[in-house]
C-alpha cells in the first residue's frame, strides 16, 4: 500500500504534534512492507516542515511538503472541498488526516479525532477565536461524516461524542496514545538546576496549561484551601494572553517552557492538579504517571478512562473537592506513584502503530 499521512500540525509543539511525530515514528519501526508518503503545508515554516518530515529515516518513507498557508488549505479542502489529495501526491492506497483539513481523495479515508471541544464546549474557548474555529471544525466534520471510512478517536469518551453527534460507531476506533519516550523520572540534579532557573523554591503543586478549560481559577481557590499552613508552592507552566495569574509568594508562573522541560517539571512536583473541564484523552495524566507523580483529576469526559484508577479523582465544579483530592494525593503519595507506573506500562507508541496499522488493512480487505 501507499499510505499518505498529513504532518501540516506537527511542527506546533502541541498534544496533536506529539501525536503525528510519534504515530509515524512508530509506523516506520514496525512496518517495512507499505510505502509512506509524508505530507504538509506551511508558507511561513516551510523549511521548519520540510526539515521534520526528512527526519523520519526509513527506506520506505518519502515526503512532499508545499507552500501554502493553513488559511489557503482551509479554503480550498473544507469549505470548497475541491482539488483531490491525488492532484498534489499522485495515487495513493490510505490517506490519513488529523485535527485541520479534510481533502477529497478516492483513497480510503482514515482520520483522528483529537477531541470535540469546539464543537462541545465553545464556552471554553476565546471569545475573538472561537468563531473561525468552530466553523473550521464544523466544515471538517462534515466532510468526515460523507467520506472518510475510519475514524481514529484515543478514547472512548470521544467515540460516544462522536455517537452523540450523529456518527456511526461502527467506523470508530478507539486507539489510545502513549507518552513520548522522554516522559521519565528526572535525576534530583536535573530537578534543581530547573528549579534555579525558573525560581521555584521548596515543593510545589504542578498545574499544566492556563486557560478557562484547564479551570485554572478553580485551581487557584483550591490550592488555597488545600495549602493553608503548609510550605507549598503551586506552579503554572503554560502562558495564555485569555487568562491573567497574579503571582503572589506561593504562586509562580513559569510560562512558556520547552517540550524537554516538561519531564523534569513533572518529576520535581508533589502532584500535577489537572482537573479540567473536557479532555479528548488527557496525556497529562500519562506524562506524570511515567515521571512517578501522582495525580489529581477530572471525574468527567476521558479522564477517569485514561487514570484507569490510578490518579485522585474529583468533581471540576466544585473547589472543596479539587482542595480534598490536592490533600488526599499529598497525603498517600506513595501508592499513587506505584499506581500510576504500572498503569502508563499499559500504553506504547509500538501498540498505537500496530493498531493504526491494523486500521489500514481494513482498506484493502
Amino acid at each position: 500500500m501507499r499510505i499518505a499521512i498529513d504532518i501540516s500540525q506537527a511542527i506546533f509543539g502541541t498534544g496533536v504534534s506529539t501525536y503525528t511525530k510519534s504515530l509515524v515514528q512508530g509506523l516506520l519501526s514496525l512496518d517495512k512492507n507499505n510505502d509512506y508518503l509524508l505530507f504538509g503545508g506551511s508558507l511561513r515554516r516551510y523549511k521548519e516542515l520540510q526539515h521534520l518530515a526528512q527526519s523520519f529515516r526509513a527506506s520506505n518513507v518519502q515526503s512532499k511538503i508545499f507552500a501554502y498557508p493553513p488559511i489557503f488549505a482551509n479554503l480550498v479542502w473544507n469549505k470548497l472541498h475541491t482539488m483531490p489529495i491525488e492532484k498534489l501526491l499522485g495515487s495513493v492506497d490510505v490517506l490519513h488526516t488529523s485535527d485541520w483539513t479534510e481533502p477529497p481523495s478516492r483513497a480510503f479515508k482514515v482520520t483522528t479525532i483529537h477531541d470535540l471541544a469546539p464543537i462541545l464546549h465553545p464556552n471554553l474557548f476565546p471569545r475573538d477565536t472561537i468563531r473561525d474555529i468552530v466553523q473550521t471544525h464544523k466544515l471538517r466534520l462534515s466532510w468526515v461524516k460523507k467520506e472518510s471510512e475510519r475514524i481514529v478517536v484515543p478514547s472512548v469518551a470521544t467515540k460516544n461524542d462522536l455517537i452523540n453527534l450523529g456518527f456511526t460507531g461502527d467506523i470508530v476506533r478507539v486507539i489510545p496514545e502513549a507518552p513520548a519516550n522522554i516522559f521519565k523520572p528526572s535525576t534530583n540534579y536535573e530537578i534543581e538546576k530547573l528549579k534555579k532557573r525558573y525560581k521555584i523554591s521548596g515543593k510545589y503543586v504542578l498545574a499544566v496549561g492556563i486557560n478557562v478549560r484547564k479551570n485554572t481559577d478553580r485551581i487557584i481557590k483550591a490550592f488555597d484551601l488545600a495549602g493553608a499552613g503548609m510550605d507549598l508552592k503551586l506552579v503554572f507552566v503554560g502562558h495564555s494572553k485569555y487568562s491573567k495569574i497574579e503571582e503572589t509568594r506561593n504562586i509562580r508562573v513559569a510560562g512558556h517552557v520547552s517540550f524537554n522541560e516538561l519531564p523534569v517539571f513533572y518529576s520535581g512536583a508533589e502532584v500535577l492538579v489537572y482537573p479540567s473541564l473536557y479532555e479528548g484523552y488527557g496525556m497529562p495524566i500519562l506524562e506524570s504517571f511515567a515521571c512517578g507523580t501522582p495525580v489529581v483529576t477530572s471525574d468527567i469526559s476521558s479522564m477517569p478512562e485514561v487514570a484507569g484508577g490510578a490518579a485522585v479523582l474529583v468533581d471540576p465544579y466544585d473547589i472543596n473537592s479539587i482542595a480534598e483530592g490536592i490533600t488526599k494525593a499529598l497525603r498517600g503519595p506513595k501508592r499513587l506513584i506505584t499506581d500510576g507506573f504500572e498503569r502508563v506500562k499499559q500504553f506504547s507508541w509500538e501498540a498505537t502503530a500496530k493498531q493504526t496499522l491494523e486500521v489500514y488493512n481494513e482498506g484493502v480487505k
